[in-house]
């Protein structure tokens, strides 16, 4: 009777144990196929929230970065619940449940590396769509961090793999500070001068700047740690080290663009050997241009007046004051500009003499147009200029350029 009670109850043991691994085999079974469907419906559902969530944030495409963020977001919810159930399903196996335990903990500190990632990814898609964001760029900081969370996930890994704590592999890194800072030089530069140029903003996304000897001309579209990328005027990218923008000279536009007027400043040469005085004939024809017709009467009764207390000879011209066709045209091109509605008036306005040289007396125009969109600024300084050029002969004067071809063949002729 004792044996046949044994016997049973070993046979109750065992049948028992078997179906134990039964049991585990079937969860395991369920668990490999449940999984896709679970995990198709986890990640459906994640993104739905993020897409109602961030629907009144922006309204910038974010599909790529919301989709990217829900598949990670996903493996690291299963990664914790296998990484709970694993001591269940393999239980009386320690060495088996360790081993698999320190392999789902490796993937949940790589997935969740990923997932911290995309947050930041999706962080600076919002940030980039605010104002704030041309002034202070964050994608060099944002690098930073994704730098030292990779530089962690990388120490907790080794750590699990060695079996030791992450404090004694950070203390055995400190006899490698000199290579981790030849390996990172230009990421620790670029991060130091990223900083240096959004406290002194130095320079902005969407700034114009030029910087020859990096064949930099154009706007700049990106900010990042290490380089800055500018697109030029003929659509190619131009990229410069970030540090090069601490250390060498560079000039930004954005000044111009900020005071409301861009500079137009060019000059009329204008043949010496048409200067001449105005006689009578000129200024009554002058008096009939309206922008200068109350310049010349004022300027006659003045000139007439000191002439007369100065018993000025008027035999000859030279003798007194007189006025010049050259003047005249320079008050006339004064008057023109000041009449001019894309002209500021509250900035520099000048109109001058420079110094007469081998191609004749140069009348510079420095004026502001108050249009600083390069394609409209081309066309008000060319109205200008195609009105001016053609005014000239008005007043007896001529434009210099050199000799051509034409004008040889009238001198042999």
């Amino acid at each position: 009777m004792d044996k046949l009670i044994e016997h049973w109850s070993q046979l109750v043991l065992g049948a028992g144990a078997q179906f134990e691994l039964a049991g585990r085999i079937v969860g395991i079974i369920l668990l490999i196929i449940l999984y896709p469907i679970l995990y198709s419906v986890s990640r459906r559902l994640i993104y739905a929230t993020f897409d109602r969530l961030l629907a009144w944030i922006i309204k910038e495409n974010l599909d790529l970065n919301e989709h990217r963020l829900a598949k990670r977001l996903t493996l690291f919810f299963f990664a914790c619940i296998s990484y709970a159930a694993l001591p269940f399903i393999l239980i009386g196996y320690n060495t088996v449940i360790q081993l698999a335990r320190n392999i789902n903990m490796v993937c949940l500190i790589l997935v969740g590396t990923l997932v911290i990632s995309s947050f930041l990814d999706l962080f600076l898609t919002i940030y980039g769509s605010s104002k704030t964001s041309h002034d202070i760029p964050l994608k060099a900081t944002v690098q930073v961090i994704k730098i030292v969370v990779y530089f962690v996930c990388g120490i907790f890994i080794v750590s699990l793999i060695l079996n030791k704590t992450p404090l004694y592999l950070l203390s055995g890194l400190s006899a490698l500070g000199a290579v981790l800072l030849l390996v990172f030089r230009d990421s620790i530069l670029g991060f130091v001068a990223g900083i240096q140029l959004i406290a002194n903003r130095m320079v902005a996304k969407g700034d114009w700047i030029e910087m020859p000897k990096y064949d930099a001309d154009g706007d700049v579209i990106e900010i990042a740690l290490t380089t800055v990328k500018v697109q030029n005027w003929d659509k190619t990218i131009a990229t410069i080290p970030t540090y090069a923008l601490i250390g060498e000279s560079f000039k930004n536009w954005r000044g111009m663009k900020e005071s409301g007027g861009r500079r137009i400043k060019r000059t009329i040469n204008i043949d010496v050997s048409t200067i001449k005085f105005c006689n009578e004939e000129m200024l009554k024809r002058f008096s009939e241009i309206q922008y200068i017709a109350n310049y010349i009467q004022i300027k006659k009764e003045e000139l007439s007046t000191y002439n007369d207390e100065n018993e000025v000879d008027n035999t000859s011209l030279a003798n007194g004051r007189r006025l010049t066709n050259v003047g005249t045209f320079r008050a006339y091109t004064v008057a023109y500009l000041r009449n001019h509605p894309m002209i500021s008036q509250e900035m520099t306005f000048l109109v001058r003499h420079l110094a007469p040289a081998g191609y004749g007396l140069p009348i510079e125009i420095y004026v502001f147009s108050k249009d600083t969109i390069w394609v409209n600024y081309e066309g008000i300084q060319a109205d200008i200029f195609d009105h001016l050029l053609a005014v000239v002969p008005e007043f007896d004067l001529k434009v210099f350029q050199n000799p051509s071809g034409s004008d040889f063949h009238r001198l042999v002729s």
